[in-house]
């Protein structure tokens, strides 16, 4: 099993999808756009929503592969977008340096 950093940075998609998706990251509204896509994601953290849009995107991939006659392009879209925009806040919060406490313990940079 990949860690979520290795299967977002090995995620390979048509040009078309993955222009459209980071063009409409630049517009995306965490509450809104999260709960068309997923709506029973009331508190869960950054991570768990990427693991959800991922296995939602992969549904979305298979279908677009199988020539699904259910297959939306811009339900895909959506769904990348939503990946898009989250990964980018989950990969920025990952790589913010951490500073250390009195007793030597790294702690999270505000």
């Amino acid at each position: 099993m990949q860690d979520l950093r290795t299967r977002l940075t090995t995620l390979h998609r048509p040009r078309l999808l993955v222009r459209t998706a980071r063009i409409g990251a630049d517009d995306y509204i965490r509450q809104r756009d999260l709960k068309r896509l997923l709506p029973s994601t009331p508190s869960q953290g950054t991570g768990a929503i990427l693991m959800r849009l991922l296995d939602l995107e992969a549904t979305q991939e298979r279908a677009r592969l199988g020539q699904n006659p259910g297959y939306s392009f811009a339900r895909h879209v959506a769904v990348l977008t939503a990946l898009s925009a989250e990964s980018r806040l989950y990969l920025a919060s990952r790589s913010q340096p951490r500073r250390a406490t009195k007793n030597g313990a790294p702690q999270d940079a505000v």
